[in-house]
């Protein structure tokens, strides 16, 4: 294979020369921005929000987080258990690649989960038997069965492997052996691991993902398992474009961010009471035709006090380069607010405060810097929050409805 393409996203775009059949596919793919030159054979290639690896046609497409990896991983973990990451158990290797880091990490984690033995627990079991065990499923009998007295409609707790923590563990496996990006080096020891699995039932592609629940009967299993539910976070894909296939594991940062944001604040809020709602349900219009929804409000006594939305950059479409802004007016306009908050990642924009001429809205911008250890970064939005609360003593600047 061809030495790898190294992009980092955010970045301006760069001149990459490529055959006319790999741009496309990547372009189709949706990774990248791929736009033709004046240079034969040369094109503009820019990374937009999604980091991870991409392989067509021999050529390996990496994209890297701005941040550094374990930054990531408690960005994406925070967002799914608060509680659970505010730990540090959980390391990757900063220097890899995010597949084989998160494979690297996965295989160990799982080994130190599983060396005293598989986890057992109680299923449900639904089944059909000539002999009693359990208790028969009166309604299924009677409906399926009436009249006869064998087969039985029965239902049995059994104490085995086959329980969602195992599952979930073999999930993540299948999923990195599917990810071509993750190397030789680690496909010995997740092999390994479906074997020790092997009374696990697998899963189904595109099913359910198997849920748990932290308790004391599954403490050491719990750091493979959260490392697990990240791997499946991950958009494994595969699609042919032409002639030639396109595959790839990719994260986007712009919904990692937005998840961080929005859980990050519902936990800093707690103390002040209230109730959090992340991707809050309104409509723009009276007649409810257009629906709206804010990444975040809170609510005292059943009334809006706080909007926010979380950005990890700004969107500014051609003939519209203050998008973000339009947006925030419309929530604040539609929930009875004075104020409005931006929340962006440092680097991708700055911290302002602005006033809407006629409408006394005032919409401010904040900036996270994600690069800074987690301790301090939930100290930041701890900060953020008392900026937030305050904000609620101001009064409406308007009823709801903007005139003239």
């Amino acid at each position: 294979m061809a030495n790898p393409l190294i992009l980092r996203e955010g970045d301006p775009s760069r001149l990459v020369e490529l055959r006319r059949p790999v741009a496309d596919a990547l372009a189709a793919a949706g990774v990248v921005q791929v736009a033709l030159t004046d240079r034969p054979g040369w094109w503009e290639v820019t990374p937009g929000t999604q980091i991870g690896v991409v392989s067509v046609a021999g050529l390996q497409v990496v994209i890297e987080p701005k941040i550094d990896i374990n930054r990531l991983m408690f960005l994406m973990g925070y967002a799914r258990r608060p509680d659970f990451w505010r730990d540090d158990r959980v390391r990757l290797d900063a220097d890899a690649d995010l597949p084989e880091a998160l494979a690297d990490a996965f295989v160990r984690l799982a080994k130190r989960a599983l060396e005293q033995g598989l986890l057992k627990g109680y299923v449900t079991v639904d089944e059909t038997l000539a002999v009693l065990r359990g208790r028969v499923r009166e309604a299924d009998q009677l409906r399926r069965r009436w009249g006869r007295s064998i087969p039985l409609e029965v239902r049995y707790d059994e104490f085995t492997v086959d329980i969602a923590e195992n599952r979930l563990l073999l999930a993540a496996v299948e999923r990195l052996l599917r990810t071509p990006q993750v190397g030789v080096r680690h496909r010995g020891g997740l092999q390994r691991l479906r074997l020790i699995l092997s009374d696990v039932t697998a899963p189904v592609r595109g099913g359910a993902r198997p849920s748990w629940t932290p308790s004391r009967l599954n403490a050491r299993y719990m750091p493979a398992l959260e490392l697990a539910e990240l791997v499946l976070d991950g958009r494994s894909f595969e699609q042919r474009v032409g002639d030639l296939v396109v595959s790839g594991y990719l994260f986007n940062m712009a919904k990692v961010f937005e998840d961080f944001v929005t859980v990050a604040l519902r936990e800093a809020l707690k103390p002040y009471g209230g109730r959090s709602r992340l991707q809050y349900a309104t409509h723009l219009d009276e007649d409810a035709n257009l629906p709206i929804r804010p990444d975040f409000v809170w609510l005292e006594e059943g009334r809006p006090r706080i909007v926010a939305d979380a950005k990890y950059k700004a969107e500014k479409p051609s003939g519209f380069p203050q998008a973000d802004l339009y947006q925030m007016l419309a929530y604040c306009t539609v929930l009875g607010l004075p104020e409005g908050h931006l929340v962006y990642a440092k680097g991708n924009e700055d911290a302002h405060a602005h006033v809407v001429r006629r409408a006394g809205v005032r919409i401010v911008t904040h900036a996270l810097d994600l690069d800074v250890e987690p301790v301090k970064l939930l100290a930041t939005v701890a900060e953020l929050v008392e900026i937030l609360v305050s904000s609620t003593e101001r009064e409406p600047a308007f009823s709801g409805r903007l005139h003239g």
